[in-house]
């Protein structure tokens, strides 16, 4: 009796990651509606320009990782496996450029919608993040690339 090996299914990502962010504002939102709170006067638009700069930067360094591995040929989305390890462009300055944006970008989302509550959330979203998603990717790439992985972790931190 012969034993197939087991398919590649990457790092088996059950939902997509910017899922969360776009939860946690949401949540965010409906608790400022709940308990109203504000912590930025009235008329003051300089949280609202760092905003939309926060949002507008977060989306390209996003765009920059999505860019980056759609020229080496790898997988985007996180449910399937990596065919290579992408260590060039912003995944020479951060393990994670995506989530890294994301987050940038949700912060931005904070400013413009003056939420304490998805500030508050902010916390729970990233660590929902490395614990179902990031550990998972991390945990596929040392078993898909075991050399190569331990080197690129040695030289670049996970976020910045």
């Amino acid at each position: 009796m012969t034993h197939d090996a087991q398919p590649d299914l990457g790092p088996a990502v059950k939902f997509p990651p910017p899922a969360l962010f776009v939860a946690g504002l949401g949540a965010g939102v409906l608790i400022d509606r709940v308990i109203p709170a504000s912590w930025v006067p009235s008329g003051h638009r300089l949280w609202e320009v760092l905003g939309v700069a926060l949002g507008v930067v977060g989306l390209a360094v996003v765009y920059a990782g999505i860019i980056s591995f759609r020229r080496h040929r790898t997988a985007v989305y996180p449910n399937r496996p990596a065919s290579t390890l992408v260590a060039s462009g912003v995944y020479a300055h951060t393990r994670n450029p995506m989530y890294v944006g994301m987050t940038t970008f949700y912060v931005g989302g904070v400013l413009l919608l003056h939420s304490v509550g998805a500030l508050l959330l902010l916390p729970i979203v990233l660590r929902l993040l490395f614990v179902y998603v990031v550990q998972r990717e991390e945990a596929h790439l040392r078993t898909a690339f075991p050399v190569e992985y331990a080197r690129y972790c040695a030289t670049v931190r996970r976020w910045l």
